[in-house]
């Protein structure tokens, strides 16, 4: 059995690329509605992305080679349970994730195949593809994964970078939306733009759950996860100014696609397919990316004996076959979900609940970053950094948290509650 190793290109590209949706190339007509608030909504949310992509690349030396990420990290610290609870909210979160990312694509598609929009059965079948396609990439092991993250990386980032660079030579003060068009006071609008662009971050955490498959992980992982997070934050908020500046805001809130539409004007008709091509590559790259991921967390469970042994399970490329099929067979039924009608307004919640499900992990985490320093008695200087580090963390991620709403808080909860028998279940049988 080979075990597969990525570099520090392919392990910046899994970030990039999982952080990198199609969500990028449509957010910024919700967030135009709001003004030029959301431009503070995306620093703020940026800022809190890299305290906690910190606080990873710290965890990723102090527990080197150790496969797991959040799970891992928690677990060391809190114990079994907490840690079962992280990477079972976690799974779920990727799988339903997955099946986000699956719609997106087929909307994207949908610019060059109008049919994907009025025939639910066409959409379905070309999500399920590109599912099972990648699902069959990833069981070739983590190499073929990476080597298609680069690509796909490259590929969404060209379009972008186009835009921004010469987005700049047209940019126009005048056009730049006022910084608050709403009826609402800044205090009430400034949460609600910063939840919606916390989505986008979600990823930063991808290259230590892995880790046993990255090349020197005790020092490609710490610079893949501030890179990628860093160059990510640089094309999200760039991206946004940029078209704020080019484009009238009411263009902009009534595109389904912003950036296609600054294409055509930047260089005209083709430019503009060539951006919304792009957009169809990011969120192909995206579920690569999150397909792969979503098998390495029950492996980490089943190996520490806290998910059911079969989980652990690895072709002779040295990749989880059986948790990467199960992934991407309940990633199916989802994204099915989501075609059915009645079910589609239940959709968006999910993706709420998906960001709440990331979220616990990362509250989780900055919390053991200030327990293992305190409990394995650093260095005074060190302590008091990792406690600043952990606490801002933290905050961030409690303020984040309830930023999704009661409703998604409590349903978030039942997702957890569900999961204490299996980990009892796994408990008693070993």
């Amino acid at each position: 059995m080979k075990n597969q190793k990525i570099g520090l290109l392919a392990a910046t590209s899994l970030i990039v690329g999982n952080m990198i949706g199609a969500g990028i190339f449509v957010l910024p007509a919700s967030l135009a509605k709001y003004g030029g608030i959301s431009i503070l909504g995306w620093i703020f949310t940026a800022s809190g992305a890299l305290i906690l992509a910190k606080i990873f690349s710290n965890f990723s030396k102090i527990l080197s080679g150790q496969s797991g990420g959040p799970y891992l990290y928690s677990k060391v610290v809190f114990g079994d349970f907490i840690g079962f609870l992280v990477a079972w909210g976690y799974w779920i979160s990727c799988w339903i994730n997955n099946a986000a990312i699956a719609v997106a694509i087929v909307s994207a598609l949908s610019f060059f195949f109008p049919v994907l929009i009025t025939n639910p059965f066409y959409a379905t079948l070309i999500g399920l593809i590109f599912i099972w396609f990648f699902t069959w990439t990833s069981s070739k092991g983590i190499k073929s994964s990476g080597n298609i993250q680069i690509f796909t990386t490259i590929a969404k980032i060209i379009p972008l970078l186009f835009i921004i660079i010469a987005g700049l030579f047209l940019f126009d003060y005048n056009t730049f939306p006022s910084f608050n068009i709403t009826d609402k006071s800044n205090f009430e609008i400034f949460p609600i733009v910063s939840v919606m662009t916390l989505y986008a971050f979600l990823g930063i955490e991808c290259a230590t759950i892995p880790a046993n498959n990255i090349k020197n992980p005790s020092e490609t992982i710490p610079t893949a996860t501030m890179l990628g997070t860093v160059i990510s934050t640089l094309i999200y908020i760039l991206g946004t100014v940029v078209l704020f500046g080019i484009l009238p805001n009411e263009t902009i809130i009534n595109s389904p696609a912003p950036f296609a539409e600054a294409g055509e004007i930047i260089g005209g008709k083709y430019t503009g397919y060539l951006v919304s091509a792009g957009a169809a590559i990011s969120a192909i790259g995206a579920l690569n990316g999150w397909i792969l991921i979503t098998s390495y967390m029950p492996m980490s469970m089943a190996n520490d004996k806290l998910f059911p042994k079969i989980f652990k399970n690895k072709n002779k490329k040295g990749s989880p076959v059986f948790s990467l099929v199960f992934g991407s067979i309940l990633t199916s039924i989802v994204m099915t979900m989501n075609f059915s009608e009645g079910l589609v307004s239940r959709f968006e919640f999910l993706i709420l609940l998906t960001t709440l499900s990331t979220l616990v992990p990362y509250l989780f985490v900055s919390a053991s970053y200030m327990l293992y320093h305190i409990e394995n008695k650093f260095l005074k200087t060190k302590i008091f950094k990792s406690s600043i580090l952990a606490i801002l963390g933290s905050v961030y991620s409690l303020w984040a948290i309830f930023g999704t709403g009661i409703e998604s808080i409590f349903y978030g909860s039942i997702l957890l509650l569900i999961g204490v028998p299996f980990y009892y279940i796994m408990k008693i049988k070993n």
